[in-house]
């Protein structure tokens, strides 16, 4: 003991001054607080602005591929048309002796499965210009035509998750928003 507490040692009031924290810890505590939740909001503010990024380009680049595979099925659709069916037409029936009308029907059949697998192809790039990641972290903390059907930022489910559940119930019911018109599940 020093010499400072035998003086206040049977004085209980004494020692519970000494021990709370001053104004001044309680001040710089709330400050480090403070800090801390504005350093958390705005690596949370990065990491969502990488996100959109992310997600935009991953939608320009689909775009881009849309696009060219679009142009790939128009370009088999009709060039082929033209230009294999009077070779191969001419082949099959002068060099094998199929009839016209066999040799007409077997290139239009390989033009039209060429064409749609680039159809095919396109549609399934086009997938990616939705900004479904984008769009699910916006309904989480509530933004947007699905926030009201994903779970709540606090819950231990994911946002993909939710995202699935809202797909089930958009195939079962149709969601729709206020003015009758169909949501589009992320």
């Amino acid at each position: 003991m020093n010499a400072g507490d035998e003086g206040n040692a049977g004085d209980p009031g004494a020692r519970d001054e000494r021990d709370a924290p001053g104004l001044a810890d309680a001040l710089r505590e709330l400050g480090a607080t403070g800090k801390a939740t504005w350093s958390a909001g705005r690596e949370a503010a990065t990491a969502f602005r990488i996100l959109v990024s992310a997600d935009i380009s991953l939608a320009r680049s689909a775009f881009g591929r849309t696009l060219a595979f679009t142009g790939v099925a128009i370009a088999f659709g009709a060039s082929a048309w033209l230009l294999l069916m009077a070779a191969a037409i001419a082949g099959l029936s002068l060099g094998l002796g199929w009839p016209w009308w066999l040799s007409l029907v077997l290139t239009a059949a390989l033009s039209l499965v060429i064409t749609i697998l680039c159809g095919w192809l396109a549609m399934h790039y086009f997938e990616h210009t939705r900004l479904q990641a984008t769009r699910r972290q916006l309904a989480r903390i509530g933004i947007g035509e699905l926030s009201g059907l994903m779970p709540d930022a606090g819950s231990g489910k994911t946002a993909k998750e939710g995202a699935e559940q809202v797909t089930a119930a958009t195939d079962e019911n149709g969601v729709k928003k206020g003015l009758g018109v169909d949501v589009t599940p992320p």
